[in-house]
């Protein structure tokens, strides 16, 4: 018996004709095998169309749920037409065509255009207009792209944080309840609840799909932008659970701030996200080490760095400075990452660079959070005293009772001055304080190392 090359279906089927199976069988089984292909290419098809799709509907219907089950009928249409027919020139137009009257068909069943009805109903008559044409019309009436339309829907202020993060991820990226569930490590039918409430407020708040203009565009903007990086973060360095990153959420992020600056190519702070999040993801390979261990930028392989993402997120930068967005919020964290990325081992970094542009970011954005990034370049900058002395002015802010990060920096400060009682303590309170394993574990270690330490060096340990 002749090697059959088992990945190709239809070659596996002409063997089993030439081998005596009956041919109409194996007719009919080439015929299934090539009907499976065309429908994986629609399912192609559609999800590259799909946000689109949805985004030209809910614009015009004014219900995402309503647009995603037309956009779903449209996609069942072409799995039983295009297997037969063949996949049309124009697929996308074929889709929202085929959507766009299934909604003009429910107008008529719920009779939602009856207020147009006498003046139809005349046109008709006298041949001038066809109601359907009239339909559709409207439908094709759209400002600017749509897709960026359902961006800022998703986003709308009406929702809460959470309700954009999970419908942003639902609609615009793509995933499932589950799959989001999963990223976050809630329930899934927490999430399935967020979408659904978030979508009834959107048709309760008659929120128009379209792009907002002048001061509520830049308000609106500030918005996505937030709910994008916050998909980000909770990938880059995960709040809760086991792993420390969750490279997924990541790469969803990326994918919706390149959306975005395709459609916003004149706004300086799209740029500066983008560039923020693939400056920052350049380093995900080389932020755990093979055992698990977190691993900080001094001890990271810089060769195990993303040279690619790298470059793409400095060309960001440059943009973002072309537009004159450098001091954009985004921009200036973005110029944060890169003073990292340009460095070629952790005693190259130009912490001076960072200092100073840790004083303009919080200009621009005054909060403790920020002021504590401050205080470690300056302490790296200008030595630990800096570092406590700056730390000194902000750790009684409320924000920070049980806050990891802020027992984690007086630590490190604490240690290099070879105070390793009080450091060891501060990291204890960090690891404590701390809803991830793997960085528990990491700070654990720091308190261990500090008592290893001080005891080698005959200096009291003890809190």
């Amino acid at each position: 018996m002749a090697a059959v090359d088992r990945g190709d279906g239809v070659s596996i089927l002409l063997f089993m004709a030439r081998d005596g199976q009956d041919a109409a069988a194996a007719k009919d089984a080439t015929h299934s095998v090539a009907r499976a292909a065309v429908v994986r290419d629609i399912e192609t098809i559609f999800r590259m169309e799909r946000v689109r799709l949805i985004a030209g509907l809910a614009r015009h219907v004014g219900d995402l749920s309503l647009a995603e089950d037309l956009a779903q009928e449209a996609l069942i249409e072409a799995l039983a037409r295009w297997p037969e027919t063949g996949t049309p020139p124009n697929p996308g137009g074929w889709l929202m065509t085929t959507a766009k009257r299934r909604a003009v068909d429910l107008w008529r069943r719920r009779q939602m255009m009856a207020r147009h009805e006498a003046s139809l109903s005349h046109d008709i008559e006298t041949g001038r207009v066809d109601d359907h044409a009239v339909a559709e019309h409207r439908l094709d009436d759209t400002i600017g792209d749509e897709r960026l339309s359902l961006i800022f829907a998703a986003c709308h202020p009406l929702l809460s944080r959470d309700q954009r993060t999970a419908l942003t991820l639902k609609v615009i990226a793509g995933l499932s309840a589950q799959e989001i569930a999963r990223a976050f490590l809630v329930q899934e039918t927490t999430v399935a609840q967020r979408i659904v409430r978030a979508k009834a407020l959107l048709r309760e708040g008659k929120v128009a799909y379209e792009v907002p203009l002048g001061d509520e565009r830049d308000a609106r903007l500030s918005s996505v932008l937030e709910v994008i990086y916050l998909v980000f973060n909770e990938g880059y360095a995960a709040s809760r659970g086991e792993d420390l990153i969750r490279p997924q959420l990541c790469q969803e992020a990326m994918r919706l701030g390149r959306i975005l600056a395709g459609l916003a190519p004149a706004e300086p702070e799209v740029h500066g996200l983008l560039a923020l999040m693939e400056l920052q993801a350049s380093r995900l390979a080389a932020r755990v080490a093979p055992d698990g261990r977190a691993l900080t930028l001094e001890t990271q392989n810089r060769g195990r760095w993303d040279r690619l993402l790298i470059q793409r997120g400095l060309a960001g930068l440059a943009t973002a400075k072309r537009l004159e967005g450098e001091d954009g919020v985004y921009a200036l964290q973005a110029a944060l990452a890169a003073v990292h990325a340009r460095a070629a081992r952790f005693a190259d970094t130009d912490w001076g660079l960072s200092a100073a542009l840790y004083d303009r970011l919080l200009v621009r954005v005054p909060s403790p959070v920020v002021a504590l990034n401050r205080a470690v370049a300056h302490s790296m900058a200008s030595g630990p005293e800096t570092g406590l002395a700056l730390l000194a002015e902000i750790e009684n802010a409320p924000q920070f009772v049980g806050y990891a990060p802020i027992y984690a920096a007086k630590g490190d400060f604490l240690s290099r001055l070879g105070r390793m009682a009080e450091a060891r303590n501060a990291f204890e309170k960090a690891a404590e304080a701390s809803g991830n394993n793997t960085e528990r574990a990491f700070l654990l270690g720091r308190a261990t190392d500090c008592q290893a330490v001080g005891a080698a060096s005959n200096v009291d340990t003890r809190p």
